[in-house]
């Protein structure tokens, strides 16, 4: 080969190197074979993975929010429909009601950033033709707090007959050190709830905010906070919790619960950061036993927050447990009516002998597997036997006859339980990545059909449950998907955002000056 021949090749090595890279770093992120849809703007996508709906969405408030509410829209507008029933069915009040009442108990409190979050989700629903309001949007993210915390405080003022609704929501642990393997963190929790409400965490969120920390979590179509609170942040930090049951404290002139988390999530760097930006202007609302964890130092943290009380513990080598009661005794007995406390007969008692028997049987071999194993764990303490039910980790209230004990709200065989599992180490969160299966943890299907011709008690629910098939466990990670698709019934906007910053001519152009200098535009005859 001569010296020409040998220049003229590295030449087109080098051009076609060139090109590659531009391909590489223009391409927008949202490229996978099972992506679904892009935004207009081509910055937020979404796809469809085993019952999850990841979404991707980034930069600015508004715009954020308008791309989930884009990607999301026919799920609002199911969820907006089915609780404007669900509501009234639950309360006796109607879903406008509390349409009316979110802005001013919520907004007053709440950082500008936020509220243009939900203001774009809304648009970006109305974009895909759903009628759906940014109120509705703000209630939603509020509804467990409306429904659950700031009704009962009220409800005297309209009627008589006050309720007071069930906390019992998910099973969950951290662990590090001899307790795991490697020493890395693990954490797990399946979020329990009633099937009408819990058939809707089913979003993986992946937020590249403008500023703060990128975060994936678990969420609900329309939310800017997690709900269900399973996380992880590019600042290591990790966390989930287990809602503390019987508490009923609640001031509504300070901060919203999922507007706290939100922001905790975003902007701590630390774990004690974390624990100041929650109890910063703390309403009571939704309280929890927050189980945290630093993938940078091994560190984790147990944050129980009441309304009048808190408490943190830390430990580098050990576990904590949630099982919806709060260890402090301050917050169990002056905050909160909890007549169960370490009785076996109930989901609370039995969940706490139960996990720390596994604590202690994996010691030194937990890892996500295992911790697989310990979320769809089916065992009864106090039957002793083999029994999906109320008290197991993977809890099936929908099983359960509740013959041993009566706690009020919880009649026979209703649909509610654990509606998922999640896993994490933390390597794992170090990369913005965990493990996720919908369903429940175990993957015991559920028929809604069915379910409902053996209790027709809860026929009035026709229509507003969904089947959950078993799914397997699925890995998801930031900038989840690789394939670029076009938005729905909406072209390619021209100043398309690519990787670089730079619209898609600058792009195009550039590609094109490439293959001309390789030839390859050239109409060359022989």
């Amino acid at each position: 080969m001569t010296p020409d021949q040998v220049f003229i090749k590295k030449k087109w090595v080098l051009r076609f190197l060139l090109l590659a890279a531009i391909v590489l770093f223009t391409v927008p992120p949202a490229m996978a074979a099972n992506v679904s849809l892009t935004s207009p703007d081509g910055r937020g996508w979404r796809t469809d993975d085993n019952g999850w709906i990841y979404l991707h969405i980034e930069g600015p408030p508004y715009e954020r929010g308008f791309q989930h509410g884009y990607l999301a829209a026919p799920e609002i507008a199911e969820i907006i429909d089915h609780f404007k029933y669900l509501t009234l069915e639950n309360t006796g009040m109607e879903w406008d009601f509390f349409v009316n009442e979110s802005p001013q108990l919520f907004l007053p409190y709440m950082d500008e950033e936020y509220t243009d979050e939900i203001k774009g989700i809304a648009a970006g629903a109305q974009a895909r033709g759903v009628d759906v309001s940014w109120q509705e949007i703000l209630t939603w993210n509020g509804y467990e707090e409306l429904t659950g915390y700031w009704w009962p405080s009220v409800a005297s003022s309209y009627s008589a007959a006050a309720t007071q609704p069930d906390k019992e929501h998910c099973s969950a642990f951290i662990a590090t050190g001899s307790y795991t393997k490697g020493k890395k963190i693990v954490m797990a929790h399946n979020s329990w709830d009633d099937f009408y409400t819990g058939q809707y965490f089913n979003v993986v969120l992946d937020i590249r905010p403008e500023q703060g920390h990128r975060i994936l979590m678990q969420a609900a179509p329309g939310f800017i906070d997690s709900g269900t609170d399973f996380f992880v942040t590019d600042a290591g930090i990790m966390g989930t919790e287990t809602t503390i049951g019987g508490f009923s404290p609640y001031k509504s002139n300070e901060s919203p619960e999922f507007y706290r988390a939100r922001k905790a999530i975003q902007y701590a760097d630390t774990l004690d950061q974390w624990a100041l930006l929650m109890k910063k202007q703390n309403n009571g609302g939704y309280a929890n036993s927050w189980l945290l964890g630093d993938a940078s130092t091994g560190e984790i943290m147990r944050f129980e927050l009441g309304l009048a009380y808190s408490n943190i513990t830390k430990t580098q080598d050990g576990y904590f447990i949630g099982y919806n009661e709060a260890t402090d005794p301050r917050i169990r007995n002056l905050e909160c009516s909890d007549p169960f406390h370490s009785d076996i007969r109930t989901p609370f008692g039995a969940r706490q002998v139960r996990f720390t028997q596994l604590m202690n049987q994996y010691r030194g071999k937990i890892d996500t597997e295992i911790a697989k194993t310990i979320l769809a764990d089916h065992y009864d303490v106090y039957l002793k036997k083999e029994n999906p039910g109320s008290r197991t980790i993977d809890g099936h209230y929908e099983l359960d006859n509740w013959e041993y004990v009566t706690i009020p709200g919880h009649p026979a065989y209703q649909p509610k339980g654990a509606v998922d599992g999640k896993v994490t180490d933390s390597d794992l969160a170090k990369n913005l990545s965990f493990w996720a299966r919908f369903g429940n943890s175990a993957g015991m299907p559920f028929y809604a059909d069915e379910f409902l011709a053996e209790h027709i008690q809860y026929d009035y629910l026709r229509g507003y449950l969904k089947d959950r098939p078993t799914q397997p466990w699925t890995e998801f990670a930031a900038d989840h998907g690789t394939v670029a698709v076009q938005p729905l019934d909406a072209p390619a906007p021209a100043a398309f955002a690519t990787r670089t910053g730079l619209p898609v001519p600058v792009i195009i152009a550039a590609v094109i000056a490439v293959m001309a200098g390789t030839g390859i535009t050239r109409n060359r005859r022989k």
